[in-house]
């Protein structure tokens, strides 16, 4: 079957056909680094990995790029207020952000661009914008997109948000990097410098100062992708105006029929705290470390963030990251139990769990669908193992195939023997000695002990186990 994902651009689940499999352009918009980021943003990250790990499973090659925006409206001001050099104060946010992106188990981007390094390219852009008449010099030495030239040259200004112009504030001229929908105005593609910049500002044809956001990606994707590339994604708040003004200043460099400049764009939806928009007064913000700090992992994080629809705005809370540490929990279990049983084997992955997970995630990456499937192939074959039904082929088999699925989902398997504190493996051993001793009370006392400490003994073919409770 073919892989099938929503495109923003058409409003409807398309198949996904990329120019050439073996050379599959993914760019993702990735982190503005002037803080930590959230849970909210991580959800675009961890999303767009899952992605790029489905499309390899399917047998893409992908070049994946993820830019890093260092310089923008609420850096400078960061900048400003601390007194600190750029990139001082921004490469202490990246260095945190690639910290936290490692811990949720995302594959690091084979590019990630800086928007500093590419002024250049930049330039380069907005002067074919003027060479196309799209753009035009302000008497301050900014230079503005022009969507009302835009559109008379019958380009289309709205494709990925249908937009009532009769309604708007067309014409407008906006210098910050973000506006509402309420106005569809003239952007900044390149902004003059001012005293409030400070140290912040590149020399241009039209005097110092500095990219607007907008631009910045345009520039750095069509460098590193080419002019037209295959898949764009993003959280759903930038659909407009960051990504129609992509398109626009993008298409806009060029002759109309060069076509398009992405084919395909994955918009990840926002996500609810304890019910609510995501706010530090409501007592609902967190960042991962926050997260980390209550003693939750970046894999139960992970699968708490993969559990429902890319498409779907879900409810993020405490008590469903101790739902995942469950639901790991039953995988990982399942997981001990087939490596005890085939150590040393190999086995082609049983087919027919690939086969449910691949139909699931194939139909617009339903992973709900097919985490569904994972947890009855868990019941299934503890059944089997219960029953005594399970060969150590089969168990070898049923490895692989939960290998070849992690290899898409993330969230890899824990070893329980490496998780028991040493004082606790120390009563277990002393347990043993005490039975075969048949001193039976000393016995109950450790095995009371341990189930206080909340751990539970497990007898296993090759002996007793112990297991969190």
């Amino acid at each position: 079957m073919p892989v099938k994902l929503f495109n923003t651009l058409s409003r409807s689940v398309e198949e996904f056909r990329p120019a050439n499999k073996s050379a599959v352009g993914m760019y993702c918009c990735g982190p503005t680094v002037h803080n930590f980021a959230h849970i909210g943003n991580f959800r675009t990250f961890v999303c767009a990995d899952l992605v790029r790990r489905y499309l390899e499973f399917r047998g893409y090659t992908l070049r994946h790029v993820m830019n890093i925006t260092d310089v923008e409206d609420k850096i400078i001001a960061a900048v400003r207020k601390t007194n600190r050099e750029l990139k001082d104060y921004t490469g202490e946010y990246e260095k945190a952000f690639l910290e936290d992106y490692d811990a949720l188990h995302c594959l690091r981007p084979h590019e990630m661009p800086h928007a500093t390094d590419f002024i250049a390219e930049i330039i380069k852009l907005i002067e074919q914008l003027i060479a196309q008449g799209f753009a035009y010099r302000a008497p301050d030495g900014s230079v503005y997109f022009s969507i009302e030239k835009y559109r008379a040259a019958g380009r289309d200004y709205g494709r990925l948000l249908k937009l009532n112009f009769d309604e708007m504030r067309v014409g407008e001229r906006v210098s910050t990097d973000e506006y509402g929908k309420e106005a569809v105005s003239d952007f900044a593609l390149w902004k003059a410098r001012v005293p409030e910049d400070g140290k912040v500002y590149w020399g241009s044809p039209w005097g110092e100062g500095r990219p607007g956001w907008h631009i910045e990606c345009s520039a750095m994707s069509m460098k590193l992708l080419g002019p037209s590339f295959d898949l764009h994604l993003g959280g759903e708040d930038l659909v407009f105006p960051h990504h129609e003004d992509e398109i626009a200043q993008s298409e806009g460099a060029r002759p109309a029929a060069e076509g398009r400049f992405v084919q395909h764009w994955v918009h990840i939806a926002h996500l609810l705290v304890e019910g609510r928009k995501m706010s530090k007064s409501l007592g609902n913000y967190f960042t991962l470390r926050d997260l980390l700090a209550k003693g939750f992992t970046g894999r139960e994080i992970r699968y708490l963030l993969i559990s429902s629809h890319y498409r779907e705005s879900f409810n993020f809370t405490l008590d469903g990251l101790s739902g995942a540490r469950t639901a790991l929990g039953r995988v990982d279990e399942l997981v001990g139990k087939l490596r005890e049983l085939a150590p040393g084997i190999s086995a082609q992955p049983t087919p027919q769990i690939l086969e449910q997970f691949s139909a699931a995630l194939d139909e617009d990456l339903n992973v709900s669908a097919a985490w569904g499937h994972i947890f009855e192939w868990v019941r299934a074959t503890n059944k089997s193992l219960a029953d005594g039904a399970l060969s150590a082929h089969e168990a070898c088999a049923n490895l692989a195939a939960w290998e070849k699925m992690d290899a898409v989902l993330g969230v890899g398997a824990k070893s329980n023997v490496a998780d028991v504190p040493p004082d606790l493996l120390q009563l277990l051993d002393e347990r043993q000695a005490a039975r075969k001793a048949r001193d039976f009370k000393r016995a109950d006392a450790i095995r009371d002990e341990l189930k206080a400490k909340g751990w539970i003994i497990e007898d296993t073919p090759k002996g007793p186990k112990l297991k969190r409770i």
